[in-house]
């Protein structure tokens, strides 16, 4: 059965009819909006207005009660990474650090509101201060993960026709081996400390940017990101969410699911890349007036993940469930978590076993949620709710979220959006996660389409044909398995050694987290009559439902 919620949401983002009402710096009459007014607007209980804009109706209303000593003395956002750096902004720092950076993108590179900017940096500030510069200008930002390879960013430049690209030194090199194919790219900027030959130096740009810049008027229902997100047949596809989706629509998941107050500080670990980042590293932490903190590391390290939750006064944690696998493994009763009151897990199926694992040695809950790029959470364990184990939740505001009882290849029914994963509804309403409808595999809190993946082996030699579906993991929870149907010449080959040739041919093809770390060599694979793969049979072999 396939989850469906009711278009809600939908129904006052894209309605015309809205009363004017104006209200952030720059705008001319009435008072500001406040955080019941949003969470009614969530509610569906209140139209939205004409004009929003986060950074100015959000961020800037928060340096104001900042001023007036009406928030705690929280950082807006604090960063630190391995090598002891690290940078503490209030709301009010981070406005007039990202003016500065707003004009470095309208008057320095001359970009015009509605224009697509790609974002493809690690977890660094510059990210924060793009994105929120994007906001105020009006411009759309798009992330991406540093995993990108060439042929990914090449894609991504030229579905969406950005103009500009703001990277750093890791994927630069790339971009500049397919910059000739991207007709509307026009301007790039790298974030770095050195210099390269046909990029403009961020750095350089914003010692002489001005801390003077009105933030745009926007609209509600206009563009403000795109992401893409991967799907069953063909390349990533574009979701993009507008000004009020993303500034307004993550309000009530603020509260309710992430339970932030402006005392808190909020640690969420999606890459830059995902909208879990837009959901716990921006819109739903500053909706709420909380700190995001930020620790870049340069490789994922469980003891220096559990020093940081214990050195620092982190009060909310948000990781997919294979960071929980990993760490359960630890002895989590020799570390002491002084502030940590709150912890979330989404992006993959939690397993019962881990939840009790972690709670019994940390006396902490975990809250599952579930939510997909392009509506985001749409269930979720709420604080003050029974949890059962297993379950993902209930449906939450402003979704009306309900089981499927009959097949439906349509993705919009009636007022339904069928989300694509199937899952059960018991007589209480919660939900439990049962597998995709399609062939999607979440690996880690990864989305990966299995035709990225096949087009990448077709590439080598060695293949004829390949099957690209889920397969177990105690870790990762599921991983990419690849079936492989080879070239004659390759037949005799030393079967390990190519499985991981072609792992590594993989990596170079597209980005690396969708590499198949199980390869299994096989004679033919299974087909309909008319020569369509039939993964569905070999993913039932794989977990167990043959």
């Amino acid at each position: 059965m396939k989850i469906l919620f009711r278009l809600q949401m939908f129904r006052f983002i894209w309605n015309p009819k809205f009363p004017r009402r104006y209200f952030h710096q720059g705008y001319q009459v009435l008072a500001p909006l406040n955080l019941s007014d949003f969470e009614a607007i969530n509610r569906c209980e209140r139209d939205l207005p004409e004009k929003f804009n986060f950074a100015g109706d959000v961020l800037d209303r928060w340096a104001q009660l900042e001023q007036k000593g009406e928030r705690p003395s929280n950082p807006a956002l604090w960063w630190i990474n391995d090598k002891g750096a690290e940078v503490k902004w209030n709301f009010r720092e981070l406005g007039l650090l990202s003016r500065k950076v707003a004009n470095v993108l309208t008057k320095s590179c001359g970009l015009q509101k509605g224009e697509r900017v790609a974002v493809i940096l690690p977890r660094v500030p510059e990210w924060w201060l793009v994105n929120v510069a994007c906001m105020r200008t009006g411009l759309i930002f798009m992330p991406g993960t540093i995993q990108l390879t060439a042929k990914d960013i090449l894609y991504r430049l030229t579905a969406s026709k950005a103009k500009c690209i703001v990277a750093s030194d890791e994927v630069a090199p790339a971009v500049d081996s397919i910059v000739s194919n991207c007709s509307a790219l026009e301007i790039k900027i790298l974030v770095s400390e050195n210099s390269r030959s046909g990029w403009l130096n961020f750095n350089e740009l914003f010692k002489s940017a001005s801390e003077e810049h009105n933030c745009v008027k926007t609209g509600s229902q206009e563009a403000m990101a795109i992401y893409f997100t991967s799907g069953t047949t063909g390349s990533p596809k574009m979701a993009q969410h507008s000004q009020s989706s993303l500034g307004i629509g993550y309000t009530l998941c603020g509260r309710y699911w992430l339970d932030l107050k402006p005392s808190d500080i909020m640690w969420n670990m999606s890459d830059t890349g995902w909208v879990k980042a837009a959901i716990g590293s921006v819109f739903s932490t500053w909706l709420q007036g909380a700190c995001v903190f930020v620790h870049r590391m340069a490789q994922f390290n469980t003891d220096t993940f559990l020093d940081t939750l214990s050195n620092y006064p982190i009060t909310t944690l948000c990781s997919a469930p294979t960071v929980y696998r990993m760490l359960v493994q630890k002895d989590l009763k020799s570390y002491n978590f002084k502030t940590l009151r709150h912890c979330l897990t989404g992006g993959e199926p939690l397993n019962p076993e881990v939840r009790e694992q972690w709670k019994s040695q940390t006396g902490l809950e975990l809250y599952e949620g579930y939510g997909q790029t392009e509506v985001g959470i749409i269930c979720a364990n709420q604080k003050g709710n029974e949890i059962k184990p297993g379950s993902m939740g209930k449906g939450v505001p402003p979704y009306d979220v309900q089981d499927n009882p009959s097949k439906t290849a349509a993705t919009i029914r009636g007022n339904f959006y069928v989300t694509g994963d199937r899952g059960i509804m018991d007589s209480d309403g919660y939900f439990w996660f049962v597998g995709r409808a399609d062939d999607v595999i979440i690996s880690s809190g990864y989305r990966i389409g299995p035709f990225e993946v096949e087009s990448a082996l077709i590439e080598h030699p060695a293949v004829v044909e390949s099957a690209v579906v889920s397969s177990p993991d105690p870790i990762r929870g599921e991983v990419v398995k690849a079936f492989v149907v080879l070239s004659a010449p390759f037949k005799s080959a030393n079967t390990e050694k190519l499985a991981l040739e072609l792992q590594n041919h993989v990596k170079k093809v597209t980005a690396p987290y969708k590499y198949p770390r199980k390869v299994e060599f096989v004679q033919e694979l299974p087909k309909t009559i008319t020569g369509k793969i039939k993964r569905n049979v070999l993913r039932d072999q794989e977990w167990g439902r043959a």
